[in-house]
Formats: structure tokens, C-alpha cells, sequence
């Protein structure tokens, strides 16, 4: 077929075929949520910041480069965002797919911390020791894994149109795949992580609308998991401290509430302003314990004051806030339950993670979402991120 002047047609269907693919990759670049990606940077940007002043002068630690622990903080970001960037190409509906070999992989790596690969750091068995300097903590990917095995069973026959709502027998099957990982991680044990998969799970069966009997059950179960695992001595000494100078702020302050009580000297000195980036005593005179990773919130408070701490709160807001609506417009209920679990996770996580720095939550060691230095959870959350974005630019366009 001949175009008119005597042009062939399939002269400029390459031509065609660049403008719509330009066009398709415009159209994702706009139905990104915005908010939420500016957010997670900007957090990782003030959370570089944080983590330079707090181990700048750490020459036992930053290996006399006082920039060491920026460019990696740095350089988890970017690896990150490219995580981000492919998760949103493969997209959340691809990876559904996917799911059970993601899952199997989660717990040969957990399974591996249990070995002689397997390295205890800060009285938690919870590592493996890759090489040169680099580590991984396989607990950040396994929440991942949890929501997607529970998402993709709960969701199946539902989104099929079978069922208005997941049946006993699935709930039951997505509890005992999600237990899995969990019991493996208590092992080790890492009880901060296994409080904030306990939540996630509670929060995905919410958006799944399983029969509340499961929550409620779930709810008891826990409890009654608490007491037993306290009264069979589960627990390690270290762990037990924690709870114990939760309980009793004064107790031992120079011992196992020597870490919560310098935290709340170094956010209570910062006042309105702060005392400035690189001038806060607290952190310049390495008074309080992993500044760097779980206990980066009292940087923001001592040097950034409350209007500097009050930013990183909104936010983590802004995230949950735009998290939500995510959750709520997507119109399979797959994609609500992976937005629901990760805001259950963000949101627990922050509030423990800043929480146990003022004294209202024990400590668990967890970081804070973006902000603390660490490779595995900035990796996570990052991927978490693009499963965000994934279930809002594959969501149908409204009129």
C-alpha cells in the first residue's frame, strides 16, 4: 500500500513504533506517585546527612575515611532506587507470578544464617557475612515475601470473581506459610523483626476481609506466644535488658539504660532548631550507641531540633498518607493487600524505631524506613517502594 505523494507506509512505521513507546513510557512517568518517591528521597538525603555526622569522627568504625559511611549510605540509596526502577518494569502482576520461588529463596537465605555463614552483630544472630565489609540481613527481604505469598493466596479466587472473601482453609494455608519464616527468624533471634512480620500479618488479613475471628485469634495467639516464649526463657539476656529498662527508664542508667537514656538526653538538648548539622555534643562526643543505624532519629533531634525531626515524621507521613490511597483505588484486591502490608510495615517500623529513641517503646533494633545506614533494609524498602508504584500505574485509568 502506497501512502499519498508516493510515500510508503512502512517507511515511517518505525517511526510510529518509537512515538508510541515514548508515549507509553511518558504515560507510566505520570501516573507515578510523585509524593511518595520525593518523600523516600528526601529521607534517604537527610538520612545521609545524619549518618555522616554520626560517624565522621568514628575512626574505629569509618576506617579513617570520614566520608566512608556517606558514599555507602550513598551508594545503598542508588542501588535502591535501581531496585525501585525494576520492580516497576517487571511490575507487581508479573512478580505474582513469581511469588513461590522469591518465597523459597527468603528461607534458604534465612536457613543460611542459622550456619556457620551466619554472624552475630549487636547480640543478634542475624547476618551473613558476605565479604568486604558487606553484609546481609535476609529477615529485611522475608517481609517482603511474607506480604506477597499471603497476598497471592488470600487474593486468588477472590480477584477471579469465585469469592467475595478469602475461605477458612485459605487464611489458614497463608498463616502457616507466613509462620514459617517467622519461627526461623525467632531462632536467631531477632525478636524486633518478628514484632514487625506479627504486624504485617495482622494488617494484610485486615485488607484481605478474612473473617475477623482470624484477627482476634491471631491477636490471643500472640499474647500467648509472648508469655510463653518470657516464661521458657527464649529469650537472650540482651533481649530481656531492653524490656527491663523499658519498664524501668531509671534502672541501670549507665548500664542496660545507659542507650535509651543518653537518646533522650540528645533529643531533648536539640530544642526548636537544633544545635546545628556536625555541632550536636551528644553525637560529636559518640555518646549514644549506633547513632548510625537504629539510633539515627536522636542525630535529627540533637543537630536538626524538632522542626528538623518534625520534617522526617511528615515525611514518613506523606508515604503512609499516599500508601493509602494506593491501597484504596487499586481495584484488585492483590494490589490492596501488598500496599496494605507494606504501610502496616513502614508504619510500625517508624513508630518503634523512633519511639524506642524517646522512651515509649523498648528497644528492638530496628531501623528507621530510609534513614538509618544499612544495605539490606534500604534495599527493602526500596523494592517496597516500587511495588507501590507498580500498583498505581498498572491501575485502570479513570475517566
Amino acid at each position: 500500500m502506497t501512502a499519498p505523494h508516493g510515500f510508503s507506509v512502512s517507511r515511517y512505521a518505525p517511526e510510529r513504533g518509537t512515538l508510541a513507546k515514548l508515549a507509553a513510557r511518558d504515560s507510566v512517568l505520570r501516573r507515578l506517585d510523585w509524593p511518595i518517591l520525593l518523600s523516600a528521597l528526601a529521607l534517604s538525603g537527610i538520612g545521609s546527612l545524619l549518618v555522616w555526622s554520626a560517624t565522621r569522627g568514628r575512626t574505629e568504625l569509618n576506617q579513617g575515611d570520614p566520608y566512608y559511611f556517606l558514599f555507602r549510605h550513598l551508594l545503598n540509596t542508588g542501588i535502591g532506587l535501581a531496585l525501585m526502577i525494576g520492580t516497576v518494569w517487571l511490575g507487581h502482576r508479573t512478580l505474582r507470578g513469581a511469588v513461590p520461588i522469591l518465597y523459597g529463596l527468603s528461607i534458604v537465605l534465612i536457613l543460611a544464617v542459622l550456619t556457620p555463614l551466619g554472624a552475630t552483630i549487636n547480640g543478634a544472630h542475624a547476618w551473613i557475612v558476605i565479604g568486604g565489609g558487606f553484609s546481609l540481613q535476609p529477615s529485611e527481604f522475608v517481609k517482603i515475601t511474607i506480604i506477597l505469598i499471603m497476598a497471592m493466596l488470600l487474593a486468588a479466587k477472590v480477584d477471579a470473581g469465585d469469592q467475595l472473601h478469602p475461605d477458612h482453609r485459605t487464611v489458614a494455608k497463608a498463616l502457616a506459610l507466613a509462620a514459617l519464616p517467622m519461627g526461623i527468624v525467632m531462632l536467631m533471634p531477632d525478636l524486633g523483626s518478628v514484632m514487625v512480620m506479627i504486624v504485617i500479618v495482622l494488617g494484610v488479613l485486615l485488607a484481605s476481609g478474612a473473617s475477623n475471628r482470624w484477627v482476634l485469634g491471631l491477636i490471643g495467639a500472640g499474647v500467648l506466644g509472648a508469655v510463653l516464649v518470657t516464661a521458657l526463657g527464649m529469650l537472650d539476656e540482651y533481649q530481656i535488658n531492653r524490656f527491663a529498662a523499658f519498664a524501668n527508664p531509671d534502672l541501670d542508667p549507665a548500664g542496660v539504660g545507659y542507650n535509651t537514656n543518653q537518646a533522650r538526653i540528645a533529643i531533648g538538648s536539640g530544642g526548636l532548631l537544633g544545635a546545628g548539622l556536625f555541632k550536636g555534643s551528644q553525637t560529636t562526643g559518640q555518646f549514644v550507641p549506633e547513632q548510625q543505624t537504629d539510633f539515627v532519629f536522636t542525630v535529627a533531634g540533637e543537630e536538626l531540633g524538632f522542626v528538623g525531626a518534625g520534617l522526617i515524621l511528615v515525611l514518613l507521613g506523606v508515604i503512609l498518607w499516599r500508601a493509602c490511597r494506593i491501597a484504596r483505588e487499586t481495584t484488585e484486591l492483590y494490589g490492596t493487600i501488598v500496599a496494605a502490608g507494606i504501610i502496616a510495615w513502614f508504619a510500625f517500623q517508624s513508630f518503634e524505631n523512633i519511639g524506642m529513641t524517646l522512651g515509649i517503646m523498648p528497644v528492638a533494633g530496628l531501623p528507621l524506613p530510609f534513614v538509618s545506614y544499612g544495605g539490606s533494609s534500604m534495599f527493602a524498602v526500596w523494592v517496597a517502594i516500587g511495588l507501590l508504584q507498580s500498583i498505581r500505574v498498572q491501575r485502570p485509568m479513570t475517566a
